[in-house]
């Protein structure tokens, strides 16, 4: 699910329908990444960079501290930076993560860690696809990564959607040198199929190919038992 087609927490749905109908005919057409000279190839499809929807973090902000709104009062986590804090909401087995700066009393961004619908009972309780939102001043300052890093060292494991914005592609480059970095194939059976750490380019152009990051805990061998995941 890509964070377009989600509305975020504090958008009317009628609002979010006509933004999203407006962006979808302003934006051009996703670009494919180049192709790598090299045998193998370790990037997913790349996409261009979707805007933030103008005053979408100020409504989400607000909702954070209007009284009687499902968003005010949520569970709050620290992050790498006191600057920033985490207000943490579970709803239908997904999970957002507003992060606010403090310091300047707004929103610098979220992440929501969606459900794959691709995978079974047995791997979605073990597994998330994250979609991340921030504001541009706010990029490349180790935030998401922190949001991101908070999951992985819980135990859950990551899995990308089908295709990658360049700032999502270098996020988990960056965490892929702490954290133990895989390709997946969903199957039609919803499962996983195991297909190593580098992957040929035309399984890589697959839809159903997908980057794993592995949390803390977890060996390949142990989580490929747990989840059934063929190897």
């Amino acid at each position: 699910m890509s964070c377009l087609a989600l509305a975020p927490a504090g958008l009317s749905y009628p609002l979010w329908s006509r933004t999203r109908r407006l962006l979808g005919a302003m934006l051009p057409r996703p670009v494919a990444a180049a192709p790598a000279p090299a045998a193998h190839v370790s990037e997913l499809r790349i996409d261009v960079m979707l805007p933030l929807v103008e005053g979408e973090l100020e409504a989400i902000y607000e909702r954070l501290y209007q009284p009687g709104s499902k968003l005010q009062g949520l569970e709050r986590r620290p992050l790498h930076d006191p600057q920033f804090e985490l207000h943490w909401r579970e709803a239908d087995g997904q999970w957002f993560a507003y992060v606010e700066d403090r310091a300047c009393r707004c929103l610098a961004g979220y992440t929501v860690f969606n459900r794959l619908v691709e995978v079974d009972r047995r791997t979605d309780r073990h597994v998330r696809s994250p979609h991340s939102r921030f504001a541009p001043r706010y990029q490349r300052r180790g935030i998401a990564s922190a949001v991101y890093r908070s999951v992985l060292d819980a135990g859950i494991c990551l899995v990308s959607g089908a295709r990658q914005s360049p700032g999502a592609h270098g996020l988990w480059n960056h965490l892929a040198r702490r954290y133990d970095s895989r390709y997946v194939e969903i199957l039609a059976a919803k499962a996983l199929l195991h297909l190593g750490s580098e992957v040929a380019p035309q399984r890589m152009d697959r839809l159903s190919t997908r980057r794993m990051l592995l949390g803390a805990g977890w060996t390949l061998e142990s989580f490929a038992q747990a989840v059934r995941m063929q190897l």
